[in-house]
């Protein structure tokens, strides 16, 4: 018999705690995951899916204008806000009830109630129990900056409220310059909303190839946005029944909803680590080795709440990795490098692999490959905006450092790209390829001549 209640307990039922504990109990582990919201975590019931069911909705504007130039008579749209929140969010529910299914058919018991440590090897619920579990796992993901630093703050959302606001606003401002300022910010845009994007920075998607932040920055402007950047808010006021933004350089924002994107932060708070001895580091985040090892043989982490990549497969790979190692006896390396990315802005944006600026910190040397064009279907819809594809190949050994495509289809295309680079592939490798015509991936195996060069 064991000395403990269960095998393995996780605290939070987002992406990496439920693959976690599918895959543990699949080894046979009596596996319990307590969670006191939705099953399904930040991307299934607030983040990356219903987001992108909403780039979707926005794109719809360009097929109708596009429509008209392939000789489609196209009466004019009109977009029902109500309709695509009612159709998102059954979508959402159906995904909450299959990841709650999968859970139980695995054997996994679901606790819905919140928990935190309360010692080694025990948890205390909010219920008034307390469990003790041979392995804990913290896969409790992370949280929307909420306090914006300015007198007001409390009166924007974050991208947890955003999903609940009854009617699109007709003027947004969107403070930040990251994934998820640019992404809602090109999403509202496209439903017709009035967007005024605000960055401290100088320039949007910092950590981004910069030709590739340029590209994107103007891409936007074109469509409308305003883009503003190395300017903050200074205070955000109530204007009757809408909002007032006063910026630092003293710009004056009118807007129907304000949206702080600036940042997430680890969700360790109140977890109850300070009653086991773990420090954190200074953002908050839980120290991990390997795919989730802590200091304490006992307790785990994986996911956002480890301050790594803060992305829904990675929080997916570490937490199986972590199953099979600690339930099956089968160590699996999980790697960080060479991560496919993608903005699902429009247009989009997909990279993998360093940028320019990246390789020059490091002083690679390397020649840059780019080449810019209209989409063919932009040539009859009368589009003037061009895709943007560049790759960075290292002159010492030929092999491809990065790729970084803005345009349709983008994040299609890095997927399948991020998997000939993490085989080492060469430029000469690319050039190999037989191109597939007329697609704009072709591009990414008939460039020849390198446009630069750098050396140190």
């Amino acid at each position: 018999m064991s000395d403990f209640d269960w095998d393995l307990f996780v605290i939070g039922a987002g992406s990496g705690g439920v693959r976690a504990a599918r895959i543990a109990a699949g080894h046979g582990a009596r596996v319990a995951v307590a969670e006191d919201d939705r099953v399904g975590g930040t991307c299934v019931i607030r983040g990356c899916v219903p987001k992108k069911l909403m780039v979707y909705a926005a794109r719809f504007a360009d097929d109708f204008a596009d429509a008209r130039g392939f000789g489609w008579d196209v009466a004019t749209p009109r977009h029902d806000w109500a309709a695509l929140a009612a159709a998102r969010d059954r979508e959402v529910a159906r995904l909450e009830g299959l990841y709650a299914a999968n859970l139980e058919r695995a054997g996994v018991t679901i606790l819905r109630t919140r928990a935190r440590l309360a010692g080694a090897n025990r948890v205390a619920l909010a219920d008034g129990r307390t469990v003790t579990a041979r392995h804990v796992l913290i896969a409790t993901g992370g949280v929307p900056v909420r306090d914006g630093g300015f007198p007001g703050s409390d009166l924007a959302s974050t991208s947890n409220e955003l999903f609940g606001w009854p009617r699109r606003p007709e003027r947004l401002v969107v403070v930040g310059g990251g994934y998820i300022a640019i992404e809602f910010a090109s999403l509202f845009a496209g439903l017709g909303s009035k967007v005024t994007l605000l960055y401290r920075g100088e320039e949007i998607l910092r950590g981004f190839d910069m030709e590739i932040r340029r590209h994107l920055h103007a891409a936007l402007l074109a469509r409308g946005i305003d883009v503003v950047c190395e300017d903050a808010p200074a205070r955000l006021d109530r204007d009757g029944a809408a909002l007032r933004m006063t910026t630092r350089a003293g710009r004056d924002l009118p807007a129907d909803e304000v949206l702080l994107a600036i940042g997430r932060k680890p969700a360790t708070a109140d977890l109850g680590l300070d009653t086991v001895g773990l420090a954190l580091r200074p953002d908050g985040s839980i120290p991990v080795d390997g795919p989730a090892a802590t200091a304490l043989p006992w307790l785990h982490a994986v996911g956002d709440v480890t301050g790594r990549v803060a992305l829904t497969p990675v929080a997916i790979r570490e937490g199986h990795a972590f199953a099979d190692a600690t339930f099956a006896g089968r160590p699996v390396a999980v790697s960080h490098d060479l991560i496919p990315t993608a903005v699902f802005s429009t247009p989009e944006i997909g990279t993998v692999g360093a940028g320019e600026e990246e390789l020059r910190a490091k002083g690679v040397a390397h020649a840059i490959f780019r080449s810019t064009f209209r989409p063919m279907r932009a040539t009859l819809a009368g589009r003037d905006e061009r895709t943007l594809m560049k790759i960075l190949v290292a002159e010492a050994d030929d092999r491809v450092l990065g790729v970084h495509v803005v345009g349709p289809d983008a994040a299609e295309m890095i997927q399948l790209v991020a998997v000939a680079m993490r085989m080492g592939a060469t430029k000469a490798d690319f050039d190999a390829t037989m191109a597939l015509h007329p697609s704009a991936a072709e591009e990414l195996v008939t460039m020849r001549t390198p446009s630069a060069h750098w050396r140190p």
